[in-house]
């Protein structure tokens, strides 16, 4: 009897821990490793009993001699009882082993799940299950495997040649990022994409003439300019916001002119659609040594004119090539003619050009500054040929073990029309440098709970066509699995300051790394080095940052940082980014300052995948929320003290009520998630899942991608934007813009409803809402 309850105990054992382990790795390991426990229950009639088979103990059975009907029954009626007990005494010691085998409770930020080494139902866990890790020693770990040889060596690799996209120069590097993420393991693949690009005529140049004098041939050029040949008045207006050219000082119509503005401030492309909503015929764009310090005077400017982001010939969706494209025709295109001319052009134009000597805040480092007359003409010839072009991005992926179907994204630009060293070569080789760490982590047995995707974008100085591209491509996917991009575009292009640009939601995770990371020149960290705090560190994310369209096109949290000049000196796209002038600027530290751009963009990459609850705090975005609303409130109430009849149709309140759902919304999120055991994986799941569509609920539902790709009310781009309703309701009250209650009150509701859907869905289940709007 006891040889038999023990051989249950063993058996009862076995099944209920193969059931727990088998639960925990409900998929398949990610690397291919086969963690498949088998559990094979026995059926009614086939139990085994003291080692003896069923067919044997049936055979004995019937073999034995015979005796009387009661002892039989008294005899099966034992043998049933032995079996019951048994059965109960097995259960229970496997119903206890259960227990003891579940992991033992831990913190947020404390290393992998601690086990009990003598506890025997871990002998089916695969040899290379996450170690015991503390999180210091992991940050430690992550900060000795980043190689300044190593980034020094990609850096030569990545800036000898010209990489613009789809050459063959181009296809070369991705071709060799490709081999490396194989070497790794990384399961590598490609995107296609098919795209119009546009690129200069080496046959037929791009010109500018003064009257009948030619200024100059300039190398640097415009992407998606129109093409042909224009006339008219030139026209300076410092650096094209629209203050500037409504400014009543020109005293000159802008319609038919020539716009000469200088680079800075604004895109390139938001001052050319300025100049062309005042109908210019032409812009000029050239690089101010006031901006520019630190440039040569010949110092070519490259760009593209396009507001937007993406092949804006293919507006909305993606450009792969079984893709039907109609003719259309992104509305972020200006439709004239804009080129890039040198600081010495420019200087030769104004010293040309008549009229008013230009107000002091116009004034640059040149020598003379005029605002122009109507006898001064300056013609533009444009020729840039427009061409179908193939690209590749490419990706590779570090797989998780709890969620593999949640990932962070890191990636770099790789193309660059110039030279591009600091734009597009560093960030290539912090990609790379980054992969390289984060599979010898996994190497060593560090298991991230969540995945990692490594990316390499192409045609990126057209306005982030490849990121674009594979946006919308893969928009129904990423919008429920990417859950933070970090860009490493431009980390390096000064030394004396640092910047950064966030989703709220970053903020605060932001904030702790920056606290850790030790800056270069100090023992302090780069919080304390750079400060006087974080806020003053922060800039609004513009549109040509790489990071941008995965914030505003697809509400995906997104962060970009750099450490640049106080002055705000400039290089990116000119001629002048090369390695010679970034080592000039940083004094021969551009590769200590990368490992410590590794530093911060690896920690918070860590972080994000490390960790039971995913490191985005919601509570961030009801200071945002909060910002905004209070300045719609404070405008309707200086309407209304203005104003009489229908502004008194308009109320705030359930815009004010919008506002405080969610932050009611975000506190009662951060409780749940102190009150949840950070063992209970699905648990953590569904949190996780509320926190991961945050952004994504902040894209307005209300307007079409296609017509306005940017949908993000407080960051995005159109009439759906929080800030467009505050400058409507600002020139109403300048009198500059006739009041239209209708429009107002539509405006009002699809805001409000916005922010209250998210709301909504931040708070959990249907039958968690408060029901209060």
């Amino acid at each position: 009897m006891e040889g038999a309850i023990d051989q249950a105990k063993m058996k009862f054992s076995r099944i209920v821990n193969s059931r727990s382990y088998t639960r925990f790795n409900q998929s398949q390991n990610p690397d291919g490793e086969s963690s498949h426990v088998e559990v094979k229950l026995a059926v009614d009639g086939e139990e085994e009993m003291d080692g003896i088979e069923p067919e044997q103990m049936q055979r004995d059975t019937y073999t034995r001699p015979s005796r009387s009907e009661p002892w039989n029954k008294w005899r099966i009626l034992v043998g049933v009882g032995v079996v019951l007990f048994i059965f109960c005494v097995g259960l229970l010691i496997g119903y206890s082993t259960h227990r003891k085998s579940e992991p033992a409770t831990c913190s947020p930020g404390d290393g992998e799940i601690k086990q009990d080494p003598e506890d025997s139902s871990y002998q089916e866990i695969p040899p290379f299950y996450p170690p015991v890790l503390d999180w210091s020693d992991l940050v430690k770990l992550l900060n000795d495997k980043l190689s300044s040889t190593a980034i020094k060596d990609k850096l030569r690799d990545y800036s000898q040649v010209r990489r613009t996209a789809g050459s063959a120069a181009d296809n070369k590097i991705a071709d060799n990022i490709h081999d490396i993420f194989m070497k790794q393991n990384m399961d590598p693949w490609v995107d296609e994409h098919f795209v119009k690009l546009q690129f200069p005529n080496s046959n037929n140049p791009n010109k500018v003439y003064f009257g009948e004098v030619e200024i100059g041939i300039p190398k640097g050029f415009l992407a998606y300019s129109e093409t042909g040949r224009r006339e008219g008045k030139v026209v300076y207006a410092n650096y094209g916001e629209l203050s500037d050219l409504q400014n009543k000082e020109y005293k000159l119509n802008l319609n038919g002119s020539v716009v000469l503005m200088r680079a800075g401030k604004i895109s390139v492309a938001q001052k050319i659609m300025n100049a062309a909503k005042m109908g210019a015929v032409a812009a000029l764009i050239y690089p101010d040594p006031a901006d520019y310090k630190t440039m040569s005077l010949d110092a070519e400017l490259y760009g593209h004119v396009h507001l937007g982001s993406g092949d804006p010939y293919t507006p909305g969706f993606p450009s792969f090539n079984h893709t039907q494209f109609p003719p259309a025709k992104s509305s972020g295109l200006p439709g004239i003619l804009a080129q890039t001319i040198t600081a010495n052009m420019a200087q030769s134009i104004f010293e040309k050009m008549k009229g008013e000597e230009a107000p002091a805040r116009f004034t640059g480092a040149l020598s003379s500054y005029k605002l122009g007359s109507e006898s001064d003409k300056v013609t533009v010839v444009v020729n840039n040929n427009l061409a179908d072009t193939k690209i590749h991005n490419v990706f590779g992926v570090i797989k998780g073990y709890v969620d593999p179907d949640r990932y962070v994204v890191i990636g770099a630009q790789r193309d660059s029309m110039a030279v591009g060293y600091a734009k597009s070569a560093v960030g290539t080789s912090l990609l790379l440098e980054l992969a390289r760490v984060f599979t010898e982590l996994k190497k060593e047995g560090y298991r991230p709970k969540r995945s990692i995707v490594f990316a390499s974008w192409t045609a990126g100085d057209f306005g982030n066509v490849g990121v674009t591209e594979w946006l919308e491509g893969y928009w129904s996917s990423l919008d429920k699995k990417a859950f933070t991009y970090i860009s490493l575009d431009g980390v390096v292009t000064g030394a004396n300051s640092f910047k950064a640009s966030a989703s709220p939601l970053l903020h605060t995770l932001l904030q702790k790394t920056l606290g850790k990371v030790k800056s270069l020149k100090s023992n302090s960290s780069l919080l304390q080095h750079y400060g006087p705090g974080f806020p003053s560190l922060l800039t609004p994310m513009q549109m040509d940052d790489g990071a941008y369209p995965f914030l505003a096109l697809s509400g995906i949290p997104s962060v970009s940082f750099s450490f640049s000049s106080p002055s705000n000196e400039q290089f990116l796209d000119t001629s002048m980014d090369e390695e010679e002038h970034l080592n000039r600027i940083t004094e021969q530290k551009v590769v200590e300052l990368s490992v410590i751009a590794a530093q911060v963009a690896g920690q918070m990459a860590l972080r994000l995948i490390h960790d039971h609850i995913i490191k985005l705090d919601v509570t961030k975005y009801s200071d945002v929320i909060s910002d905004h609303v209070s300045r719609i409130i404070q405008r309707v109430d200086t309407l209304k003290n203005d104003r009489a009849n229908k502004i008194e149709l308009l109320s705030t309140k359930w815009l004010n009520a919008a506002k405080n759902s969610y932050s009611r919304a975000a506190a009662s999120l951060n409780i749940d998630i102190s009150n949840t055991d950070l063992n209970d994986f699905e648990m953590c799941r569904i949190i996780n899942n509320r926190i991961m569509k945050v952004e994504h609920n902040f894209l307005s539902p209300y307007v079409s991608l296609r017509d306005v790709p940017f949908r993000h009310i407080f960051f995005g781009n159109g009439w759906q934007t929080s800030t467009d309703l505050e400058n409507y309701l600002g020139d109403v009250h300048e009198n500059k813009m006739s009041w239209n209650i209708d429009e107002v009150l539509n405006k009002f509701a699809l805001l409000t409803w916005t922010i209250q859907g998210c709301a909504n869905d931040l708070a959990g289940d249907i039958w968690s809402l408060d029901n209060e709007i």
